[in-house]
């Protein structure tokens, strides 16, 4: 992807102003990453986003590689676009996430991202575009982050109503996790092309009467189902592929909400419906506002046929989702109604505040998923709940005290254990005994919804909160004592006020009881201790020798000294034996940066602290090596094989291929700053390499 041709694409799409075309030019580097700014933007525009979306965004993708001049640009930024450029900096890599990390950083992530629902949409197009070009075999980063792909990422997606992009992340989940059913399934759906075509032809004239002889003016497109929503199906109903009939589906786009209904009601005129399988979500939308009717019809080859009529403007909201509502040219009192169906986001930003990071992660799930079940009260009101759903979760969604009540259960009147899972259609009577002495702890691990889970904590925090307090005191004493630190130090008014005002506590015991019930992570509160007692104390400068590195039985850094936790920079990746320097982080410990690094400017220099290694470390190092080349045909297989040959481990490597010359960007594993001049040194020898570069 040439530069000029993303300029085009911007300029054709967008009325630029003068210096909207000049800062484009300066925010389009050549150090960019275009291929995959190029296929963003494609989302971007198609979704419709504003001029601010798309400047923010560039700006961004510039910082990534040459922070100074992104820096130096931000003057030349609109105010909205400053603000969206410092909220994606804020945001990490999900990419490259371990699974020691994940949990607090998803919870920072959605903090962050409830700032500004563009950034969670162009956000999750990088994430789109990261799992599609993956190399395979996959790391253990990849495989993780394939999993936060699955498990969140997707999830949200549909939840914002971008149903398409959640179909494609869960195809490439699916593709690399069982990359052997994935083959199967394309290639027996392959062979069944021909029949399916055949029969979209016959029924696509049948709609396309229906709608003439309606006088309806309307559209009519055939889709096939996405390979990992084949594979649930089978999963789920425990057949073969040769039982699954529907893989292809009819969509009938209309004006008006009256003509769905005509047009539904001819289909059936001509079609048979398969019972169970006609489904009004016009009348009865789902949680993210999904709107269509659905009917299964038998048509002329004996098969089962999806076929789905909607409006022209549900088919927009259903394509885009959070983005078709989005206002940004209109007046703001508009976006009340946006508000409204996304109000189970804010819901989940609440938790985001409140809960401890596993539970958030665990919690936010629960919420994302949306597979459901419809389930009755004995007067006929109709709940809806997650799969695997139990009586207990039925109890706390009628009220709080129903569930710390609840006893028993009825199901469709047979009486029923209370962790029996509900099913489609079930008719739920809860038994309660008002001397009951409420939940007990392993509720937890039978409730399927977010609701009756913290409703739960919710009693435990309150009826035993004395409990709490001990458990949570004796919790905060360990992990201070882990880090060797004593309550005496940390626990000093100044730092307990600047703390309480922080979790919006109002003495120690609510804040003990909130860790003794799990709400807050005890290493995470005496961390923020830690933080402010360094810094109050200065105690590393006061000591009068520099942090001495050194890694423990576990693989973790900590300095020799007083065994404090340490963490390197992403942003310069340094390794053993380069020149370092340390940053005191708030409630993170120590990260160490390179003393070249070029964010080090950024940074309160009053926190920067002398570093140093105490012995060499057996910790492997991520190193990003840059290699500018002839081009040729032979050039890559020069590098891999001299790569190969040199065993050091390989996490990344993407090629770039430019007018006259191309651009390589190796991520190897190494152990120290002489593996890296040893690597450096071997590729500058091979022929037709030009520039060899570590990258900073």
């Amino acid at each position: 992807m040439k530069k000029p041709l993303v300029m085009k694409k911007i300029t054709s799409n967008y009325k630029l102003q003068e210096r909207e075309k000049l800062l484009l030019l300066k925010l389009l580097d050549d150090e960019t990453d275009l291929k995959r700014i190029d296929e963003i933007l494609d989302f971007i525009i198609e979704l419709k986003l504003d001029k601010s979306s798309v400047f923010g965004f560039l700006a961004y993708q510039l910082y990534k590689v040459n922070p100074v001049k992104a820096e130096s640009l931000k003057s030349e930024l609109t105010k909205d676009e400053e603000q969206i450029f410092e909220r994606f900096k804020s945001l990490k890599d999900i990419r490259y996430l371990t699974r020691a990390e994940e949990a607090e950083d998803i919870r920072m992530m959605f903090i962050g991202l409830g700032k500004d629902l563009r950034v969670v949409i162009i956000k999750l197009a990088g994430i789109l575009y990261d799992v599609k070009h993956l190399k395979e075999p996959l790391s253990e980063y990849d495989k993780d982050f394939v999993s936060n792909v699955k498990e969140v990422f997707a999830p949200l997606a549909e939840r914002l109503g971008l149903s398409s992009m959640k179909s494609i992340m869960e195809d490439y989940c699916f593709k690399y996790q069982n990359p052997e059913m994935y083959e199967k399934l394309v290639n027996s759906i392959e062979l069944k092309r021909d029949e399916n075509e055949k029969q979209i032809e016959i029924t696509k004239h049948r709609l396309q009467n229906i709608l003439d002889e309606l006088h309806i003016h309307g559209e009519i497109q055939a889709r096939q189902k996405h390979v990992s929503s084949i594979f649930r199906k089978i999963k789920a109903q425990n057949v073969t592929l040769a039982q699954i009939y529907d893989l292809i589906a009819m969509r009938v786009l209309v004006d008006t909400v009256e003509d769905c209904y005509l047009v539904f009601g001819k289909v059936h005129a001509i079609y048979k419906p398969l019972q169970g399988r006609v489904k009004d979500y016009i009348s009865n939308p789902k949680p993210n506002g999904y709107q269509t009717l659905h009917t299964t019809v038998i048509v002329e080859n004996q098969r089962p046929l999806e076929i789905q009529i909607r409006t022209f403007d549900m088919h927009k909201k259903c394509e885009y989702g959070v983005a078709a509502h989005w206002m940004y040219k209109e007046h703001r009192d508009k976006m009340a109604k946006l508000d409204k169906k996304i109000s189970w986001f804010r819901e989940i930003l609440d938790k985001a505040q409140s809960l401890s990071s596993e539970d958030f992660v665990e919690s936010l799930k629960t919420d994302l998923y949306t597979g459901e079940i419809f389930v009755q009260t004995p007067k006929g009101k109709v709940l809806e709940f997650p799969l695997g759903s139990t009586i207990i979760d039925f109890a706390y969604a009628i009220h709080s005290e129903i569930g710390n009540h609840c006893v028993g259960g009825k199901i469709n009147n047979i009486m029923k254990p209370l962790f029996t899972e509900l099913k489609n259609g079930d008719v739920v009577e809860i038994i309660t005994n008002p001397n009951s002495k409420g939940p007990s702890r392993d509720w937890l691990s039978h409730v399927k919804t977010s609701s009756a889970r913290s409703k739960i904590k919710s009693f435990f925090k309150t009826e035993m909160k004395e409990e709490n307090i001990g458990y949570g005191k004796s919790m905060f004493e360990e992990a201070a004592k882990a880090r060797q630190f004593t309550t005496s130090q940390l626990l000093e008014d100044k730092y307990i006020d600047e703390l309480l005002f922080k979790y919006s506590m109002d003495s120690m015991d609510e804040l003990y009881a909130a860790i003794g019930s799990g709400s807050l992570v005890a290493a995470q509160v005496v961390g923020r201790f830690i933080a402010l007692y360094l810094k109050d104390h200065d105690l590393l400068k006061k000591r009068g020798d520099a942090i001495k590195l050194k890694t423990n039985n576990d693989g973790v850094v900590v300095d020799g000294t007083t065994g404090l936790l340490v963490r390197y920079a992403g942003c310069c990746h340094p390794v053993a034996g380069d020149q370092i320097i340390g940053y005191i982080s708030q409630g993170k410990g120590v990260t160490i940066h390179r003393k070249d690094c070029q964010n080090l400017k950024y940074l309160d220099p009053v926190r920067l602290i002398d570093v140093e290694w105490e012995e060499r470390s057996q910790k492997d190092f991520v190193v990003e090596i840059k290699l500018l080349t002839e081009k040729s045909g032979s050039i890559i297989n020069k590098i891999t094989s001299n790569l190969s040959s040199s065993k050091f481990p390989i996490r990344a490597f993407e090629a770039k291929e430019g007018v006259d010359q191309m651009e390589f960007s190796i991520v190897v594993f190494v152990k120290n700053r002489d593996e890296v001049e040893k690597l450096t040194n071997m590729l500058s020898q091979i022929k037709g390499v030009k520039k060899v570069s570590r990258i900073n």
